[in-house]
């Protein structure tokens, strides 16, 4: 059974809902960032961390791509071009949704406050919703349903939970086809029971 080093409300909540996805048995230890137990995993302190026998593998995406390329769930096959399109998909989530909502939270509350910049909100706030609106566009061109076409994958998840922390820290609302995706998608059990844990 693996284990997810994280909480709920943090980049662990990918990892359980990737294992739900999946229909992987895993277990969840409760684990603040920066905190004592989160080092025993991880010597940053960083979360999500999981345990998968003697391995124990970090970052949030890492561990998403390593289950879903041992599981064959979620992704298209290594050493495809539509698996380079799926990462190339990946990465951009990471680089232009993901980066904004990291660097407000560290400029709102996880850096020392003497260290925060909080006049970064409204550039972060703007360049999130131009990056919402090209998702919504792609997300069009696929189809509507799922990112990378007729089947849900990884950077679904990953998107998801983008917009889903996007709306907690109060950014702008998103387009209101973005909205029906994220919600289609967290109807899903697999999301719900995630979110038990």
């Amino acid at each position: 059974m693996y284990r997810v080093i994280g909480t709920v409300k943090s980049r662990a909540f990918r990892v359980m809902w990737m294992l739900e996805e999946l229909g992987q048995p895993y277990e969840v230890v409760a684990a603040g960032p920066r905190s004592d137990e989160a080092r025993q995993y991880n010597p940053l302190g960083k979360i999500p961390a999981l345990v998968d026998g003697d391995e124990v593998m970090t970052d949030s995406v890492a561990i998403m791509t390593y289950l879903a390329d041992k599981h064959n769930g979620l992704t298209a096959p290594a050493g495809t071009p539509a698996r380079a399109r799926q990462d190339a998909m990946t990465l951009w989530l990471i680089d232009e949704l993901d980066a904004a909502l990291w660097v407000n939270t560290k400029h709102t509350f996880a850096l020392p406050e003497k260290l925060r910049v909080p006049g970064l909100t409204p550039t972060l706030h703007k360049e999130f919703s131009r990056n919402a609106d090209t998702f919504a566009g792609m997300l069009e061109a696929a189809g509507g349903e799922f990112i990378m076409g007729d089947q849900i994958t990884l950077p679904d998840l990953l998107a998801v939970h983008c917009f889903q922390w996007a709306f907690g820290a109060q950014f702008p609302a998103i387009p209101e086809p973005l909205k029906a995706y994220t919600k289609r998608l967290r109807a899903r059990p697999q999301f719900r029971a995630a979110q038990g844990h």
